[in-house]
């Protein structure tokens, strides 16, 4: 971060000026500090939909859609697409640097090695209507896994947080291929090991139990880009949802007054 500096908000009402710390960003636009405004003039800031407000600092992702760029721990996603495959992008947002050869692989087994889910959670599909929205379905098989793994859900562990990643990274394809089957009420594969990430979940989604599923080199590429263009686009809806949801568990009254 730049050094800090000061900005002046004068009010019409000939009410006191206040003071505020601005901020000036590695990239993008600098930022007014309004965390103490209320305290110094009583009056809230207005931005429904976080139109001008940064909520967070990061160092993970800076994403300008008007001039259409996307970083990821500063490498411009042109790069990591032609460059990279998903986990190694997925360990650089993690890791904030790319993997050397060793830790590719030990990063690699690890995913692969994690890919099943619990086969009671399996069966918990069973429970949605075969017409259900599939993001209904995801968030219900999602939120469920805490129910199976409960060796890792302290948020204040950095080990625990990690684990958490992982076991995310490798079932996510599993959860969501077992979706699509229930949709269409196919029989669901389980992975296959000696297949990549994107090989596996294109299996798992279109593959066929009665024969072997037999990968496309153009089509495994161009979902592993997909997956790349998505792996982070900075505090998204969802991940704001989330950030929000352990603020007012935390702060309920500060939260119910700001709104």
């Amino acid at each position: 971060m730049s050094k800090e500096r000061i900005a002046t908000l004068s009010f019409s009402d000939a009410a006191p000026s206040v003071d505020l710390l601005m901020f000036g960003g590695t990239i993008g636009p600098d930022v007014v500090d309004v965390r103490t405004l209320y305290g110094k003039s009583g009056v809230f800031t207005y931005d429904p939909g976080f139109m001008s407000t940064a909520s967070c600092r990061s160092q993970i992702t800076y994403i300008d859609g008007d001039e259409g760029i996307l970083l990821y721990r500063g490498y411009p996603i042109e790069q990591l697409a032609e460059n990279c495959d998903f986990l190694e992008v997925a360990f650089l947002i993690l890791y904030g640097h790319l993997p050397t050869p060793e830790e590719k692989s030990s990063f690699d087994k690890t995913v692969t090695n994690h890919t099943m889910v619990h086969e009671q959670l399996a069966r918990f599909y069973s429970g949605f209507r075969r017409d259900a929205h599939p993001m209904a379905v995801m968030c219900g098989v999602v939120g469920a896994l805490s129910a199976f793994y409960h060796d890792s859900l302290d948020i204040n562990n950095p080990r625990h947080r990690e684990i958490s990643a992982f076991r995310l990274i490798a079932k996510m394809p599993t959860i969501t291929a077992v979706a699509y089957e229930h949709n269409l009420g196919q029989p669901f594969l389980y992975p296959k090991n000696l297949l990549s990430y994107v090989e596996n979940f294109l299996r798992m989604m279109f593959g066929n139990p009665c024969e072997e599923y037999e990968p496309s080199p153009v089509l495994t590429k161009a979902m592993d880009r997909i997956l790349i263009l998505h792996a982070d686009h900075e505090q998204n809806a969802s991940t704001s949802t989330v950030r929000a949801v352990r603020v007012v568990g935390r702060e309920p009254l500060r939260m119910c007054r700001s709104r």
